[in-house]
């Protein structure tokens, strides 16, 4: 290859494996106003760093604790060390031989930020994409790799990663597509190259406040599982891959790096869930089946998809039967959430639509054969024997064992078939029965709904009334855009 042709290699950017770099990558689309990572061409990367360049050069003659030092504290967690934020920056002589002065900071910037000579340039290809390399660097210019066991440092005798400069420009305006707190960022991650765009291109317009005035956002909305949920709620397009949210620190105290994923089918549910209109009267009650006096239900749903995906199930059945087993219970309502929970089945889990049907199938009998009563007792006692399978499971076959000998019993049939028996009881790793168990609870509450049931007994004492969705939940599920002062 030419040194014409590697000099104009180096203005085409290329999307590698390192997430970190696809982020920066989106990120410099997004600064050169290109709506698509196709439409960028070799004459947009000056665009872009030309934005990150002014942005660096006027941070670096502010300080990172003043009013307006937000983001020479945030290149503190990316760029340690690096001309804008040393603290020995201003220290020393100028190359007159004076006292440094701004002046001479800022060219320290603007060389910092440059494309080396090609006289320069090492013999090597990039480490991210494989062309041709303009330079080694190390902690100062590139965010983590792989791992906190990674220390992001260059070992004596080694001169560092190989990076192109397209690539190295990436982690220059990676700052630009991540969440910022001044200190530990948050980059949202996908293989999905439109999600990762449309995310990356909200944040980079946000941040672009942030950098000019140099002041930092208001406190909330730095709950990592909410940036990622907000960033669904914001996609109007399927999702194609998996979402990761990458935790990290480059400063040189506390160097960070955590992962988190969501795979593709919770990802889309969730987005689908909590984007469209008609589903959104179901997902403000997991919402509010996840609230707590002290913590925001987005914010535990949010963790619960991270963290224990199946507990967003757990906490949405327990709701609509104490929502049922209360004063005035809204039955369309549970009718709505109980669908939610058939389609998690569907689309989280991919349960068998056979089994599934069965299970419902049980729930409609029980519901007939609880109906009867008007007080709150029965329906308790059921619930209470889903705790104990042992207990669940001798509380079926006593009621199976009535209703048979009954002429006129209100089903046909056992009250539940073996095959269910198997996917309620079954232990083995392959059957999630836990979930089983909370589908049957479910479908009972959901076809109670559906008849009309409300407890009738004025002496028994109604369960504790289902808490109203808070407010701070309230504006999130109603906000339509990237409103971040909602979550705490």
């Amino acid at each position: 290859m030419s040194e014409v042709e590697a000099e104009v290699e180096q203005s085409h950017l290329v999307l590698s494996p390192h997430p970190l770099q696809r982020v920066g990558a989106f990120a410099l689309v997004a600064l050169a106003a290109r709506e698509d990572f196709s439409q960028f061409r070799p004459q947009d990367l000056p665009k872009a760093m030309d934005q990150v360049l002014a942005d660096s050069v006027r941070a670096s003659v502010r300080e990172s604790k003043a009013a307006d030092g937000f983001w020479q504290k945030v290149s503190l967690s990316f760029f340690p060390n690096a001309p804008m934020n040393h603290p020995g920056r201003r220290k020393g002589k100028g190359p007159s031989g004076e006292p440094k002065t701004d002046k001479d900071v800022q060219d320290a910037v603007r060389s910092w930020l440059r494309i080396p000579d090609s006289g320069s340039w090492p013999n090597a290809g990039c480490a991210l994409c494989g062309r041709a390399a303009v330079g080694f660097y190390g902690k100062r210019d590139m965010a983590l790799a792989e791992s906190e066991a990674y220390r992001n440092t260059t070992p004596r005798g080694h001169d560092g990663t190989a990076l192109c400069w397209p690539c190295l420009c990436s982690f220059y305006a990676l700052p630009y597509g991540c969440q910022l707190t001044g200190g530990s960022s948050i980059a949202l991650h996908s293989w999905d190259d439109g999600f990762l765009a449309s995310s990356v291109r909200r944040r980079v317009n946000r941040n672009l406040q942030f950098s000019l005035a140099g002041t930092a956002p208001k406190p909330g909305g730095r709950v990592k599982e909410v940036v990622a949920l907000r960033a669904l709620r914001s996609y109007g397009e399927r999702l194609t891959d998996g979402v990761e949210l990458l935790v990290f620190n480059n400063n040189n105290r506390g160097q960070l790096l955590e992962k988190h994923r969501l795979d593709q089918p919770l990802a889309e549910w969730l987005r689908k869930t909590c984007r469209f209109g008609d589903l959104r009267v179901a997902f403000t009650a997991l919402v509010r089946a996840h609230a707590s006096s002290s913590t925001q239900g987005v914010v535990s749903l949010a963790r619960n998809a991270f963290r224990n995906p199946e507990r967003i199930v757990g906490q949405g059945v327990g709701f609509m039967a104490g929502s049922l087993l209360g004063p005035e219970p809204d039955h369309a309502e549970l009718v709505d959430v109980a669908k939610l929970i058939c389609s998690f089945a569907d689309e989280v889990l991919l349960m068998n639509e056979k089994d599934r049907s069965e299970i419902q199938a049980t729930a409609k009998k029980l519901a007939a054969v609880l109906y009867p009563e008007t007080s709150r007792g029965r329906l308790r006692e059921f619930r209470a024997q889903l705790r104990n399978s042992r207990q669940l499971r001798s509380w079926l076959l006593s009621r199976d064992v009535v209703f048979l000998g009954r002429e006129d019993a209100p089903f046909e049939g056992p009250l539940v078939s073996e095959h269910v028996m198997v996917l309620l009881f079954d232990p083995s790793q392959d059957n999630p029965s836990w979930f089983h168990r909370d589908l049957l609870l479910a479908g009972v509450v959901e076809e109670l709904a559906r008849l009309g049931w409300t407890a009738k007994d004025e002496s028994e004492k109604p369960d504790d009334e289902v808490e109203k969705l808070r407010e701070d939940d309230r504006k999130w599920i109603n906000s339509d855009d990237d409103d971040e002062e909602n979550e705490r």
